[in-house]
């Protein structure tokens, strides 16, 4: 007798072994903890095995679901492929996508040229701002999904990627020897500033701020000029430009999380896709790193 899984059982296995934690899991699904306990709960007597091992304040994969975790993305790749597939002849409309600045391209190029390939009848507003401003703007109804850089395990969303932030300086330059410090941050509302600000502190660096805009460009600019130094995540730093190794005396940074931040309110077929794509073209450029 054929026995099928349900689909939405995996995709909360999936979510919950990429978060560690139901918690983090249920908001990025936009269920209930309750309603992720119980999808775990059901999955696991579907298969007749524990697939996490609950500790005291953490939880882990058991045997059974690090077996089960590899499949079960490809099990979910396939169902949204087949999905797309089937329904991307009938997208239409407008998607309203917020990106911060340093990943509006080499990051998210790629997946727009895709996503526009397979939705031609799509239009998508590409909005860039920092990452609080882009969370409280879907928040506001203003955007139907957003990337934001958050400190690692701290976000609300579903993480994608975490990367390195990492201080960043003029080739060959000498910026990073002055006293005080001269830091170099896009915006006020920067992602990085408060743990560029908390590292600095705790090292006991003397800084000031030489520029701040809401243009990378201009930021990439006075770095290039050796006028200052600034962060960013290492993925994403300029090929002319050079990441600073801590031997240089900069405090270290913590870790980033790049997250997905879906709507409170049911998604358009469009906006799911886009969505799809994003997670994807992520996954992608991992396998690739």
């Amino acid at each position: 007798m054929a026995r099928n899984i349900d689909i939405a059982l995996i995709r909360t296995f999936v979510a919950v072994a990429d978060h560690a934690g139901m918690t983090v899991a249920a908001n990025a699904l936009n269920l209930t903890q309750s309603a992720v306990s119980q999808h775990v709960a059901r999955l696991e007597e579907f298969l007749g095995a524990e697939l996490f091992v609950r500790e005291r304040r953490s939880i882990r994969l058991s045997s059974a679901g690090e077996r089960l975790l590899g499949k079960a993305r490809r099990m979910l790749a396939l169902n949204d492929e087949i999905w797309a597939a089937m329904t991307s002849d009938r997208m239409d409309g407008r998607v309203r996508l917020g990106v911060p600045y340093d990943l509006a391209g080499m990051a998210m190029a790629p997946v727009l040229k895709a996503y526009a390939e397979a939705c031609p009848q799509v239009e998508v507003s590409l909005v860039c701002a920092t990452s609080p401003d882009l969370i409280e703007a879907l928040g506001r109804g203003e955007l139907d999904l957003a990337l934001a850089e958050e400190p690692a395990g701290l976000s609300r969303g579903e993480c994608l990627a975490v990367e390195r932030l990492v201080w960043v300086g003029a080739k060959g330059g000498s910026a990073h020897l002055r006293t005080p410090l001269p830091v170099s941050l896009a915006a006020e509302t920067c992602a990085f500033r408060p743990a560029v600000l908390a590292a600095l502190r705790e090292h006991e660096r003397d800084w000031r701020t030489m520029f701040e805009s809401g243009s990378l460009d201009a930021t990439s600019a006075m770095v290039r000029a050796d006028l200052a130094v600034t962060t960013l995540l290492a993925f994403t730093v300029p090929m002319d430009l050079d990441i600073l190794p801590p031997e240089l005396g900069l405090p270290s940074l913590p870790p980033f999380g790049i997250n997905l931040h879906l709507p409170q309110r049911e998604m358009a077929p469009a906006v799911a896709e886009l969505a799809r794509h994003i997670r994807n073209g992520f996954t992608r450029q991992r396998q690739a790193a």
